[in-house]
């Protein structure tokens, strides 16, 4: 990497690199934010969750100094996003949806330039920018102008552009919606690289996939409010309810089993499912307690048991719970996604 110094957070700055308190956005009559309180701890990834329309694109645009709220405050790297919007500005990169670099110069260019910008002597924006295309995949385009490059090409430069300043705070809304697997992939490894290095992260997205993957926290907004926080085990856990998962000795016996329960009528244990292709029961659970009465009845009526355990539900359906509505598909893999990558390596070819 470049020997160059990550732009530094206020002296005065403590363990969080946000705070967000009573945040208030109003567009007419809609409340974007109402009332949103957040926290993201220095060196970590918060990835904030929610349904389009929810608040999280102009939370972001808030935190970055592009919109002013009409309520509440927000600091970040010790900076008040309201009474120091200057300096904020030097520790923070961003990118929103859509790319949005100079489409006359070229790949190099553009990230040279942000580089000068932001104050980077000539060297260090040189070669921070060399460092960067590669990393992203753009060598080979580098000199090309930007207007010539594919959809997920100008993407990837637009995160490079973000990131060219080693920003001490970095968000990113959405960032790879519509890029192939390898490019997303890509993203995610950068992300986690920068992260490893001592910047904060606060990623918006919609893509369960990529919250499991990059977050260390997460916090769902839904009409403008803060409806859940939490590491990932933990939101999953306040939706309720564990799988136990037994594996008889003999899958012959699944039927058996699982009369044997229906029949027993457990306290809170309200079913079973047999699932012979994978050789499973599965036993809905709220508690340890349930877990040992169901166990404990399996072994008193002579069922043999090779191997139990637990499952939480997974993230999609905890989004799903709390939103009352299913989240986007990565599409990691599918066809589709496929047919992106090669056009968009055959175009980075001919750039």
């Amino acid at each position: 990497m470049v020997g160059m110094t990550r732009f530094d957070k206020n002296p005065s700055a403590g363990g969080h690199a946000v705070e967000v308190r009573g945040l208030v956005k109003h567009y007419g009559e809609t409340k974007a934010l109402d009332g949103v309180d957040l926290d993201v701890r220095e060196g970590t990834v918060l990835g904030v969750l929610g349904p389009n329309g929810a608040g999280k694109t102009t939370l972001v645009r808030v935190l970055s100094t592009l919109l002013q709220p009409d309520a509440g405050t927000a600091v970040v790297a010790g900076y008040n996003v309201l009474t120091q919007p200057r300096q904020l500005r030097r520790v923070i990169g961003l990118t929103g949806q859509y790319a949005s670099v100079d489409e006359k110069l070229s790949g190099w260019e553009n990230l040279y330039m942000i580089g000068r910008l932001l104050d980077l002597s000539r060297k260090d924006a040189r070669l921070r920018s060399d460092e960067l295309l590669e990393r992203f995949s753009l060598t080979d385009a580098a000199r090309k102008p930007a207007m010539n490059y594919s959809g997920g090409m100008r993407r990837r430069l637009d995160l490079a552009a973000s990131m060219i300043g080693n920003p001490s705070v970095l968000y990113l809304d959405e960032p790879t919606t519509g890029l192939d697997p390898r490019t997303r992939n890509e993203v995610w490894d950068e992300v986690q690289r920068m992260v490893a290095e001592g910047a904060t992260v606060l990623i918006t997205t919609q893509y369960m996939e990529e919250a499991e993957q990059l977050a260390d926290e997460l916090t769902v907004i839904d009409k403008g409010k803060v409806i859940a926080n939490g590491k990932v085990n933990e939101l999953k856990a306040k939706v309720g309810g564990r799988t136990l998962q037994i594996q008889p000795s003999d899958a012959s016996q699944l039927p058996a089993m699982a009369r044997a329960l229906s029949e027993a009528g457990l306290d809170g244990v309200a079913g079973s499912q047999a699932v012979p292709d994978e050789g499973l029961l599965n036993v809905p659970i709220l508690s340890d307690e349930q877990l040992t009465a169901v166990v404990g009845l399996l072994a008193a009526r002579g069922f043999g048991i090779a191997s139990i355990g637990t499952h939480l539900p997974s993230l999609d359906e905890v989004f799903l719970a709390i939103t009352g509505q299913k989240p986007v598909e990565s599409r990691s893999g599918t066809q589709n996604d496929t047919q992106d990558e090669t056009s968009d390596r055959n175009q980075e070819a001919t750039v």
